[in-house]
């Protein structure tokens, strides 16, 4: 049987193991705050001042590519007076200037290039607007209480958000169900798990492909009804993640990057908002050297917690 004293200390050992435990929930709890905060500000900001330029180039644009059609047109009529105007010995000589224009200008080259330089330059006008679109959405200013949420357009925007750290690595592939059901939930929140679960795909997969990037992985995201709650899959064709420390993966400051890559709060942070701040399921699939599949089990109704805390 125990001592007292035996007692004593495991007492205290045990106390110390709660406070260590809930000193690191709280740092993950401010840390995720923080982080929110800082992204939330920062999307929204560069959002607003690429706003109006955006606009700004857009109508220029548009108005450039209709001066074009319109000044074709005068171009088709003076070509036709040119024309007639060579049969004329007295208009010869001006004819002459005008051959040398076209020829100094090349003109056919003109008319084929800059239509195709306009409608490059509206493609990257609408693929900007289209990033503004995603950080504005995706930087919900910091709402504490839950709402209904399009986890579509929320996917969406996190990929766009999220383009400049899988695009170099890897393909991505969606397949979200047309009619999936709103979902009551934290929405920046929810944003920040598929930002950090997205973001750790690409890194796996850079992990196995290596620095010369000579091959590309598939990174595949998919979203469906799952009776009374939605399921999110985010899988990764990546390195995989070793039996020995799939347990440890969603402990706070747990980390496998090197030095500046991670803080080790990114998974820790994905459970805590899915499972303690929506009462919803995280789990994993994982096997070295093929990937990794997470799966987000979300409730579409979520009365518990409402304030978030």
């Amino acid at each position: 049987m125990l001592q007292q004293d035996d007692l004593q200390s495991l007492r205290l050992e045990l106390d110390r193991e709660r406070a260590a435990r809930k000193d690191a929930e709280s740092r993950l709890e401010l840390g995720q705050s923080s982080k929110l905060a800082a992204i939330g500000q920062l999307a929204a900001g560069i959002a607003h001042e690429l706003n109006t330029p955006i606009q700004y180039i857009g109508d220029n644009l548009h108005f450039l590519d209709e001066a074009l059609s319109d000044l074709k047109k005068m171009c088709e009529a003076y070509l036709a007076l040119w024309e007639a105007a060579q049969k004329h010995d007295d208009l010869q000589e001006y004819c002459r200037v005008v051959s040398d224009v076209r020829e100094e200008i090349d003109i056919e080259y003109l008319e084929e290039e800059i239509p195709q330089s306009l409608e490059q330059s509206l493609d990257g006008v609408q693929r900007v607007s289209k990033i503004v679109l995603a950080m504005k959405e995706f930087s919900h200013p910091g709402s504490d209480e839950k709402k209904e949420v399009d986890l579509s357009r929320a996917l969406n925007s996190t990929i766009t958000v999220s383009r400049n750290e899988w695009k170099y690595v890897a393909e991505l592939e969606t397949d979200i169900e047309p009619q999936l059901p709103m979902v009551t939930c934290l929405p920046g929140e929810i944003n920040q798990v598929f930002l950090n679960l997205i973001i750790n795909a690409a890194h796996a997969i850079e992990e196995k492909v290596g620095k010369d990037r000579k091959e590309k992985g598939l990174i595949r995201i998919g979203a469906r009804t799952a009776g009374e709650r939605v399921e999110i899959t985010i899988s990764d064709t990546g390195a995989g993640i070793p039996l020995e420390i799939r347990e440890r993966i969603f402990e706070p400051f747990f980390t496998t990057k090197e030095v500046g890559r991670g803080t080790g709060q990114g998974l820790a942070i994905a459970r805590s908002v899915v499972v303690d701040k929506h009462g919803g399921e995280l789990k994993l699939e994982s096997e070295v050297g093929q990937g990794t599949t997470f799966h987000i089990f979300l409730p579409i109704r979520s009365d518990d917690g409402g304030d978030g805390s």
